[in-house]
């Protein structure tokens, strides 16, 4: 078929494909033919379009809206269902493959439409008919890959490249080919962005490098992948299901082969040349005094696997400095990346120079530790009292690295870093006490309940012997046992949380007295718990001993709810007690290194 026509845009260096639009300009013609055409795509509903279309044939190749879209654009951008599926291919198949190519006002044809859409059931039933549509840009060249990357369609590129990565340099410039590979790095496509790296190294601009490394810098958890112990590997996935955590990311090696393939290429490079990418995308060449633009991205964003691979190639980067003459571990610091701060174990005589160094504040690494981190890191422990004991780790972890001479020092404004400190930190003390008195609260509670318990049995008690009329009953004695030991733990724990808010307590008694109290508080008061449900479901089997007992079996069930639930929501809190309480030593200065230059490269 014939009737397309072509129309002439400025700035451009083709004419746009577009239809024919006889239809548009007789509005009854358009309100008898077009609006049903637009009805029936959207629909998928292709009886209604063949019925119009089988008294004009020709219709199939007319614009039907004001923006010049065709029939095949309608359907090509309706919901990708299997009716307008079914929709699509019996359209394309009465269409010719130059039919396929028409373009709307925007320059876009259907196929570009369906690619932005990530229909890849539509896009294949068009590819079928017209291989040629993929190597067809729009007026603003954009490839229908690089719209695939551009809108994150992950799956549909990795298809769309599978079928074109034979020819795609045969229709895509150069330019086309940079455009493509940053479209991919942004969208974490770090597979594709790998095979065209492979593939095309010195196709790639230094503008393109510097973005890939730049991406990848801003990304910590596509490179960092943590190394889970047997226990935490088994309750993980319980965490992912209920989305309370992220689950692991399945481009973690693929983004550490991609960095590990840029920076091999790079060195092939000149000098000049490697330090150019290695400031980053022209925004932050100014940002930062020392030309590694994105060494301090990847510091502030707390992405220890990108910079271990980066000091392998450029160790010299290892002493850098930013616009306020912080060193990297000044910066580490600050943000509590322990990752990264712990590289000063592995890095031998350099540790001097960066744990000896002063800023333009004057501050020493010291007085960086010993400013409050709660507005950075809030969300690393939970509750304010293990917050605090974090600090006081970090505090003194960063004390032994200073030599002893530089710890009294004076920043510019007069202050040592022991005065910053307990300063910064008077409001974490009180409110982890805060945080303690809510918890007596809870368990104040739970005493009161279960004290009450002990003098309304169920069933009441025998007139003539005082005693409660089912003490004979195997339920009655779980039902007293229960009862006696929510009684007793949650009293313990009321005692507990009581001693930490009636004595005096330091700063440093925040590192092991105080969470050594609160793990007992908190695991007598979840023991209560368990016991005043068990209580509660012991009293209905011994009120239903007779007869319906599937109504104590319901409840009984109903009650383990809240108990795994408050277990589940206090599991992250023991969590991390446990670890800041009993495995602290190995938060720093960990026994397995990191920084081992003898790793293969890709």
């Amino acid at each position: 078929m014939d009737y397309g026509h072509s129309i002439h845009v400025t700035n451009t260096s083709r004419s746009i494909n577009l239809p024919h639009r006889n239809l548009l300009e007789d509005i009854q013609e358009y309100n008898k033919t077009c609006r049903p055409l637009m009805k029936a795509s959207f629909m998928g509903d292709w009886q209604a379009a063949k019925a119009i279309i089988d008294e004009r044939q020709e219709l199939v190749v007319f614009s039907i809206t004001a923006n010049q879209e065709t029939l095949l654009h309608l359907a090509a951008s309706a919901k990708n269902t299997k009716q307008t599926q079914e929709f699509l291919q019996n359209l394309v198949n009465m269409l010719e493959m130059k039919d396929l190519e028409l373009e709307d006002r925007n320059s876009w044809n259907a196929f570009q439409i369906a690619v932005a859409n990530g229909s890849k059931e539509m896009v294949d039933i068009m590819l079928q008919k017209n291989q040629a549509l993929l190597s067809i840009p729009n007026m603003k060249n954009d490839f229908p890959l690089s719209l695939s990357a551009f809108f994150g369609h992950h799956d549909l590129t990795r298809h769309l490249y599978q079928l074109s990565e034979g020819t795609i340099d045969t229709y895509m410039t150069t330019t086309d080919l940079n455009s493509f590979v940053r479209h991919c790095i942004r969208s974490e496509m770090f597979d594709i962005t790998l095979k065209l790296l492979t593939r095309f190294p010195y196709k790639m601009t230094d503008q393109t490098y510097m973005i890939i490394l730049d991406e990848l810098a801003r990304r910590p958890d596509s490179l960092n992948t943590p190394k889970q112990n047997m226990i935490w590997k088994m309750v993980d996935p319980f965490f992912v299901k209920l989305h309370m955590k992220k689950g692991p990311s399945e481009n973690d090696d693929q983004a550490l082969n991609l960095l590990k393939k840029l920076l091999s290429i790079c060195t092939t490079f000149k000098l000049d040349d490697q330090l150019r990418i290695l400031k980053g995308p022209s925004d932050s060449q100014n940002n930062y005094k020392h030309p590694s633009g994105v060494l301090f991205v990847a510091v502030e964003t707390g992405n220890t696997a990108f910079l271990i691979e980066l000091f392998q190639v450029y160790p010299h980067l290892l002493t850098a400095r930013n616009v306020n003459d912080d060193s990297i571990f000044h910066v580490a610091v600050m943000h509590r990346h322990l990752g990264i701060y712990n590289l000063l174990y592995e890095i031998g005589k350099r540790r001097l120079l960066s744990t000896t160094h002063t800023n333009a504040q004057g501050n020493t690494i010291l007085h960086v530790v010993a400013q409050s981190s709660k507005e950075i890191q809030p969300q690393a422990t939970s509750g304010a009292s293990l917050l605090m004991q974090r600090e006081l780790l970090w505090f003194q972890d960063v004390e032994k690295m200073l030599p002893r001479a530089l710890r009294e020092n004076k920043n510019n404004e007069g202050h040592t870093a022991y005065q910053i400190f307990f300063n910064d930190n008077k409001d974490l003390i009180s409110n982890g006490l805060k945080w303690m008195n809510d918890c007596m609260v809870t368990t104040t509670l739970i005493v009161t309940v279960a004290f009450a318990v002990a003098f309304t049995v169920p069933g009441g008690y025998n007139q003539e012997t005082g005693f409660p009329i089912f003490h004979h009953e195997t339920s009655f004695l779980v039902f007293v046992i229960a009862d006696a030991i929510s009684l007793f733990s949650s009293s313990t724990s009321l005692l507990v949380f009581l001693s930490i808010l009636t004595s005096r307590y330091g700063q440093r008694d925040f590192l092991h007295s105080l969470p050594q109290k609160l793990m007992l508080g908190l695991l007598t008061l979840f023991i209560s718990v368990v016991a005043m449900m068990v209580t509660f479901a012991a009293s209905f089997f011994v009120l239903y001993n007779n007869g319906l007992k599937w109504v104590p079996i319901v409840i009984s069930i109903l009650a383990a709810i809240p108990v795994m639930l408050f277990a589940l929501l206090q599991l992250p809190v023991w969590s991390d007690m446990f670890r800041s309480t009993f495995d602290s030593r190995y938060l720093f200065n960990p026994r397995r290194r990191r920084m081992l230059y003898n790793k293969s490269r890709v």
